[in-house]
């Protein structure tokens, strides 16, 4: 009976954003268009902050702390990573602040509040496959040969998305009840930043951190980000799968999560 009911309540999920489509469409359109308006660079912005974030860690890390980078110009080695990084970063941020920020919507009429969130993660894939472009031309210009390895790179995205999604999700829901949860992301990606080999080569840590390091869930998908990239680097299988399974984990708990809170959000946001 209880498999019976955890079915039922899934099919009811799932005909729900299905029969709402149309409305998860119009978020995410209007997300972007917020994005880019009134904008003197427009698109551009999805390009900027992972770009001269890479030349400002290129001419500490790579050039005065002369971090490895695995083989590769170390413009290569650091936006292969601060491309996925951005995207993840960005969207987490905006989608667990989504809710206070649609708060108007949310007392007016129903919808599945889903959408609030999934939006504010899905709108920002554009601004990924924009930034991917320029990494392409990163590579022609250091002349790092294309191999087919690159055909994984718009799959990677999609345990970013659930990871995002999830903890968007969690974030979001506590934002609402917590309004001190906005002050507590900016400091949590900060010190993810430094927590993931975004700046550096897993390789160069020694075995007790790299134990560590290896626990946090974005590692396998950044490493595996990078050796799309980098010649001859091979994909560690375990290490993505680790952080595969735990992103889909975090998004089952944030969806369950949300579900149970939704029905408050109107009374106290």
């Amino acid at each position: 009976m209880a498999s019976q009911a955890v079915l039922s309540k899934r099919n009811e999920w799932i005909r729900e954003f299905w029969n709402y489509r149309e409305l998860f469409y119009f978020f995410i359109w209007r997300d972007i268009k917020i994005r880019y308006k009134q904008t003197i660079l427009g698109a551009m912005w999805a390009v900027i902050q992972p770009f001269f974030t890479m030349v400002v860690f290129t001419l500490f890390f790579g050039n005065f702390a002369k971090v490895p980078s695995e083989g590769v110009p170390y413009p290569v080695f650091s936006y292969s990573a601060l491309v996925p990084w951005t995207y993840f970063s960005g969207a987490m941020a905006l989608s667990a602040n989504s809710l206070v920020g649609n708060s108007n919507l949310l007392t007016k009429v129903y919808f599945p509040r889903f959408a609030i969130p999934a939006s504010a993660v899905f709108s920002g894939i554009l601004d990924f496959l924009i930034a991917s472009t320029i990494l392409f031309g990163i590579m022609v210009y250091y002349h790092i040969p294309l191999s087919w390895n690159l055909l994984l790179w718009p799959i990677l995205v999609l345990p970013l998305v659930l990871m995002a999604l999830g903890l968007g999700m969690i974030f979001s829901s506590l934002n609402v009840k917590y309004r001190d949860i906005k002050y507590t992301i900016p400091f949590i990606i900060q010190i993810w930043l430094f927590a993931t080999p975004i700046i550096y080569p897993i390789s160069m840590l020694p075995g007790k951190y790299k134990m560590l390091v290896a626990l946090n869930p974005l590692t396998g998908i950044i490493e595996a980000f990078r050796s799309t990239v980098i010649p001859n680097k091979q994909i560690d299988l375990w290490l993505l799968l680790f952080s595969v399974t735990v992103s889909i984990l975090l998004f089952a708990i944030g969806l369950i999560y949300f579900r149970r809170t939704e029905k408050i959000f109107a009374d106290i946001v």
